[in-house]
């Protein structure tokens, strides 16, 4: 008898009157949700060069105002995953979605650029909603066997939204200003609340008064918290490429923000991708922790080599640093879906928002700190440096993995 993936005994397909395609329909919308997300969390980045040359910041001050929607972020996400389990994933989208709209509305109508980081702080407060929400989408409206490439495709949002602000924001900060850029994810949260107002409902669940009964998935074994453990440290060499990729591109190659912008966001294209991939790879193997553990190996190794080649000189040197930049956006990303499908199921129906909220909590706490800390060390060594150091993460990441204690007993 093959091994059960720890969770499967939840309910596992969507009553009889939900069709295939409305579950799809689901999937895309949360997708969409999440994108929109991203795009206000991750999108502040690519302001970094206007912030640097034009408000006079240094790279460590341009990295707070960066990192402050994720600040923001970091402190809502276990609240919104109680709304999640208490209230379900449709009151906590429009909740939150409206408070992303809310707050980037304010970041486009005040003056003065930490009053802009203040108002992203309360849209990455509002935006966690999705990152718990639009998970248990996945989770409640998708079979075991389809739900890492389900959970790949939801994932995609990410680097998806990343790669719309890379694609938008750095060119239109560059030509008209912050409060123009700040308009991209702005209106990406507007179609997304619309989306989610006419499609979505909650999954099903077991009957609420299980609810008290449900036990505590963390006091069973160390599985979460290694999880939640790895995508911490996975999030390092993440960041690093996220925030500083295009800044190397423009001050160290000098190249111009807008090409660097399209090169970005095709490597944030190759990345979504590659969390499909993932996803899918762990339906097949039936294992979602031994991809991830191959990724955090291929994470170090790719960053190790981007860190060597982008320290030397010559055009064939600086290609190849291109390349490797290329390759660590898309494999330092991949790992994001098969976390989230691992610490769901593993934490059941009435767990997973607030299972999602520490999850999501640990890695954006990591990757506050990323921006402004690898600024100091770019200052002080360079970028090959950081990016050298970052792959030391990944070979932690990577011994971390709880490969032994996935799979449920036969």
């Amino acid at each position: 008898m093959p091994p059960q993936l720890i969770g499967a005994d939840e309910p596992s397909a969507p009553p009889s009157d939900v069709s295939v395609r409305r579950r799809w329909a689901m999937l895309a919308v949360g997708t969409a949700a999440q994108a929109s997300s991203a795009t206000m969390v991750h999108g502040p980045a690519f302001l970094i060069p206007v912030l640097h040359t034009r408000a006079g910041m240094t790279l460590a001050e341009a990295g707070l105002v960066a990192a402050a929607p994720m600040a923001g972020l970091m402190c809502t996400l276990v609240a919104w995953g109680l709304v999640v389990d208490r209230r379900g994933e449709r009151f906590a989208l429009l909740a939150g979605i409206s408070g992303v709209v809310a707050a980037g509305l304010a970041a486009v109508l005040v003056d003065g650029v930490w009053l802009v980081a203040a108002a992203l702080f309360l849209a990455g407060a509002s935006s966690s909603a999705t990152n718990a929400a639009s998970g248990r989408i996945v989770v409640g409206w998708f079979p075991p066997e389809r739900r890492g490439l389900a959970m790949g495709i939801r994932q995609c949002a990410q680097p998806l939204g990343v790669g719309l602000g890379a694609l938008t924001m750095a060119f239109l900060a560059d030509a008209h200003g912050i409060a123009a850029a700040l308009w991209v994810p702005l209106v990406a949260a507007a179609v997304a609340l619309v989306l989610v107002a006419l499609l979505v409902i909650d999954p099903p669940r077991p009957p609420a008064a299980e609810r008290t009964g449900a036990p505590n998935p963390y006091r069973a074994d160390r599985y979460l918290a290694r999880i939640h453990s790895t995508s911490m440290l996975l999030v390092v060499p993440q960041f690093v490429v996220w925030t500083f990729g295009l800044t190397w591109l423009v001050y160290e190659l000098g190249w111009a923000a807008g090409f660097a912008g399209i090169v970005i966001a095709g490597t944030q294209l190759i990345g979504a991708v590659g969390r499909i991939g993932a996803g899918h790879l762990s339906d097949l193997v039936r294992s979602r922790t031994r991809p991830m553990q191959w990724i955090a190996w291929g994470a170090a190794g790719t960053m190790l080599a981007l860190g060597a080649a982008a320290s030397g000189s010559g055009p064939a040197v600086v290609a190849l640093a291109v390349l490797l930049l290329v390759v660590a956006s898309a494999v330092t990303v991949a790992d994001n879906g098969l976390a989230y499908a691992a610490v769901a199921e593993r934490a059941g129906a009435f767990w997973s928002g607030r299972a999602l909220g520490i999850q999501n909590t640990g890695q954006y706490v990591v990757a506050a700190a990323v921006p402004p800390v690898a600024g100091l060390v770019i200052t002080a060594w360079g970028y090959g440096a950081a990016f050298a150091l970052a792959a030391g993460f990944g070979l932690v990441a990577a011994a971390a993995v709880p490969v032994a204690q996935e799979w449920a007993p036969s």
